[in-house]
């Protein structure tokens, strides 16, 4: 590593964090939560999650490749329920799938959602959670919206570790804290 870069503490489900700050548009700066291989962190949030989710009624977890995978398994093994996660290419293996478009905040280009026609099978007319480890602008949020629309699945909820930005954004969103995200002037 060639600099030291700020960080930003958090506490999540219990555990403490230094979330390391980037700058990923031009003076909007963010703090990244990176739970790949953080097998602590994604077990507690999973637990966390699980209890804010208990009562409802819902029959999978779905969520967008590729960070949280790993939260969207820890979870299904918590809530003893199917998981789908939304791809990021196509495979032709993947049959007949559905696919939405998005911009995520972290990778700043246009991205396909699909859905495999294996999953979609499974949770065609049936309410399903969406899981993202941060949810900021809620594109990624809208791309699995949409395929969720077209595979003819209802959402019974929305969660993610954390919500980031204008938090009445994300009111009645599921979550275990919240992210600020600095602008240019602010200082992290």
């Amino acid at each position: 590593m060639s600099e030291e870069r700020k960080t930003f503490p958090i506490n999540i489900a219990g555990i403490d964090r230094e979330l390391t700050l980037f700058e990923v548009a031009p003076g909007v700066t963010i703090a990244i939560l990176n739970i790949l291989g953080d097998t602590e962190l994604v077990e507690a949030c999973a637990k966390g999650l699980a209890d804010k989710i208990k009562d409802l009624d819902y029959f999978a977890l779905v969520t967008a490749e590729a960070k949280s995978i790993p939260l969207v398994h820890a979870l299904s093994v918590e809530t003893k329920k199917p998981y789908v996660v939304l791809r990021k290419s196509y495979k032709p293996y993947m049959g007949d799938a559905l696919k939405a478009e998005t911009v995520s905040i972290t990778t700043g280009v246009p991205q396909t959602l699909y859905l495999d026609e294996k999953d979609w099978g499974l949770i065609k007319g049936k309410p399903v959670i969406l899981l993202d480890d941060v949810v900021s602008t809620g594109s990624t949020q809208q791309g699995m919206k949409k395929v969720m629309e077209l595979a003819g699945a209802n959402i019974a909820a929305e969660a993610a570790i954390l919500t980031e930005g204008d938090p009445e954004k994300w009111e009645g969103f599921i979550s275990l804290g919240h992210l600020p995200v600095w602008l240019d002037g602010d200082k992290p």
